[in-house]
């Protein structure tokens, strides 16, 4: 399945915010990370704070599309949007 992310980088805590909507009406979810955009860190970071809430391996979540942008599709092999709701608030 493929998660859009809406990244706030060099934030002072690890955190998901929750959902909200875009002006084309996608959902997204908004996740701050304490990593600077630098050099894929932010990214990077992004992977591995969202394998660890999903409690997943990193190598089953990759970043499709975004690796500049602050919205992000992130491609989660093996889990349905159900099972995703679950397990995020």
């Amino acid at each position: 399945m493929r998660l859009f992310v809406r990244l706030t980088p060099k934030s002072s805590v690890e955190r998901i915010d929750g959902w909200d909507q875009d002006e084309k009406g996608r959902r997204f979810l908004k996740v701050r990370v304490r990593a600077a955009p630098i050099e894929g860190r932010a990214n990077e970071a992004l992977i591995a704070f969202l394998a660890k809430s999903l409690k997943l391996p990193k190598s089953r979540l990759s970043l499709v599309v975004g690796d500049t942008a602050r919205l992000k599709q992130i491609e989660i092999d093996g889990l349905d949007e159900s099972e995703l709701t679950g397990l995020l608030p």
